[in-house]
């Protein structure tokens, strides 16, 4: 499973990236206004450290804006892929921008009929948002096995984005269940790396070590 840093800070990618643990980057409208920058100039940079897919969104609501958002973002280097909404008119620009070979991430995706549509009309990916939907007492991780297993079913292309991830066993989880990708939180990429059991380990072999004789 591919993952990648939900984010648009510089300096959490920056970090993510030196340790090789990271295969792309999703933003979103909230997460670029945190920075306080150009959009354009924040995906610009994002792209120029990570090779992978940039995940950047269309802010119209109507196909005709989305498809020439969706253009100049891609414009704006070659991993960009565009964001756009799962509905009526987001699907009409999904459709017509995989025609012209731009990458698309649907997102904002609640049940498998939505990722359904947007496989259907030529989604690279789909973004099933799990957190928000344990936030309202469904079970998220529910909506993702069921999503990979239409996929599969089907011999869709359409690879599967598990989003809204809260924590280390959502992506632990979201691997199991078959997402092709988990996009997380920098903070949750910190606690996947460490286990006070780790802790424990290298301290008692410093503390041994430093029994060693010189």
């Amino acid at each position: 499973m591919k993952i990648f840093l939900d984010t648009a800070n510089i300096t959490e990618i920056r970090t993510a990236h030196s340790w090789g643990a990271i295969d792309g980057v999703t933003t979103n409208p909230t997460l670029v206004s945190r920075e306080g920058r150009r959009f354009e100039d924040a995906i610009k940079e994002i792209c120029s450290i990570v090779p992978g897919p940039v995940s950047a969104e269309a802010t119209s609501l109507d196909a005709e804006g989305m498809i020439k958002e969706g253009i100049q973002l891609s414009g704006w280097a070659p991993n960009v892929v565009v964001k756009i909404p799962i509905t009526a008119e987001g699907l009409k620009a999904v459709r017509e921008l995989t025609a012209r070979g731009i990458k698309t991430n649907v997102t904002l995706i609640f049940s498998p009929i939505q990722a359904l549509l947007a496989a259907k009309a030529g989604a690279t990916y789909v973004s099933p948002f799990l957190g928000r939907l344990d936030d309202i007492a469904q079970t998220g991780m529910d909506l993702v096995r069921d999503i990979v297993t239409i996929f599969k079913n089907y011999n869709y292309t359409t690879q599967v984005i598990a989003a809204s991830i809260r924590s280390p066993l959502h992506v632990a989880e979201a691997a199991k269940a078959g997402a092709h990708v988990a996009t997380v939180p920098f903070k949750v990429l910190e606690q996947m790396i460490k286990h006070p059991l780790t802790d424990i380990g290298i301290k008692r072999f410093l503390d041994d070590w430093s029994k060693v004789p010189r």
